[in-house]
């Protein structure tokens, strides 16, 4: 959703006549995301194939033709000329629809290893926007571009200096919903570190699943903690922190390189294709991010890691700026230039009053 926003948030940037409508599953987190938007939010009754038994997987491609249908009819009454996917189950109805409409159709790829949903659609794609060279290979050449990751211009503001390397602040971040293995390791980890526990500020988002389990937790070690199930500002929280933990969609790290910050990455393991730590990966090699792998890790090993930055702030410093070195907020910008370049728009600033 949020690449998505971001795209919607820079077209109208750049012609404010353009209306928008996203298409979505409906579900509480999106209506969240789009809170002080004036967007049209459209959903679908889609469910996702990968990774599900035969008789679900069975059940939710049954689902696509009504899904189809559906945007074909959203698509003519929107009379709109552009279609952009930035990915997930949501997306192929939308765009084969555009395909058989005739609708010049883009899609978005986040992530180093491809998903799925966009493997598929690459034939049917005019342009293929993709975060990392990785991606290249599984597309056609002559469609894609690398362009990064599109932020949301909250991100564009100046990115706070790296400072001395101290670490204050600690941010831990299991993605959008949380991730509750990830905060049962954060909360070992803080038990078995007395210097974590008194020495740094916590903001942990944990979900709304596991808010209570957490928050409670934090209460009872004494811990100076500030626990939300959800942030909403993620620019102002990602510039309060000294260091992150977080998950490793694509997504993420940009956030994360926008505001140069040095992370400690736990890729998702059952993420498709195992893309989070590919993705991790190239913070990694860049000497931006540490790179621990969930199935092998423990809180004593988390506390062991997060008290090596604490005795060397040089090395902190350095990892956030290798960490501003991949700083991209030019992204959404550059695909909506050459979105208008595909619908034959010489000026990415003149007028346009048909549907995006």
């Amino acid at each position: 959703m949020y690449p998505a926003l971001a795209l919607a948030e820079e077209f109208c940037r750049q012609a404010a006549s353009t209306s928008v409508t996203l298409v979505g599953t409906g579900r509480a987190l999106e209506r969240t995301m789009m809170t002080g938007t004036s967007w049209r939010m459209e959903t679908l009754r889609v469910q996702g194939v990968v990774g599900r038994g035969i008789w679900s997987s069975i059940k939710a491609l049954l689902l696509i033709p009504g899904a189809v249908w559906h945007c074909l009819r959203l698509l003519r009454a929107s009379k709109a000329k552009l279609v952009v996917s930035t990915g997930g189950y949501t997306s192929p109805p939308v765009v084969f629809a555009a395909w058989l409409l005739r609708i010049p159709r883009a899609i978005v790829e986040l992530n180093a290893i491809p998903g799925i949903a966009n493997r598929v659609l690459g034939p049917l794609a005019d342009r293929i926007f993709v975060s990392f060279e990785r991606a290249r290979p599984y597309f056609r050449a002559d469609k894609v571009i690398v362009v990064g990751t599109p932020l949301r211009r909250a991100f564009a503001a100046p990115p706070p200096s790296p400072g001395s390397g101290r670490i204050d602040t600690l941010l831990i971040c299991g993605g959008s919903q949380g991730a509750r293995t990830m905060n049962s390791i954060v909360l070992e980890a803080v038990q078995v570190s007395s210097r974590i526990r008194s020495r740094l500020t916590v903001i942990h988002q944990s979900g709304s699943n596991d808010f209570d389990r957490v928050a409670e937790a934090y209460r009872r070690m004494n811990v100076n903690a500030e626990v939300v199930p959800y942030v909403a500002d993620m620019p102002g929280t990602l510039r309060r922190a000294d260091l992150v933990i977080c998950r490793c969609g694509a997504l993420t790290l940009s956030e994360l390189a926008a505001c140069a910050k040095p992370s400690i990455l736990i890729p998702f393991p059952q993420a498709t294709h195992n893309h989070q730590e590919s993705n991790a990966r190239v913070m990694e090699q860049a000497g931006a991010g540490i790179v621990l792998l969930e199935p092998a890790l423990t809180g004593a090993k988390l506390a062991e890691e997060i008290e090596g930055l604490l005795d060397h702030p040089d090395r902190v410093r350095s990892m956030a700026e290798q960490s501003l070195r991949l700083r991209n907020t030019g992204s959404a910008e550059t695909m909506v230039h050459e979105c208008f370049r595909l619908l034959g728009q010489r000026s990415p600033e003149s007028t346009m009053t048909d549907g995006v």
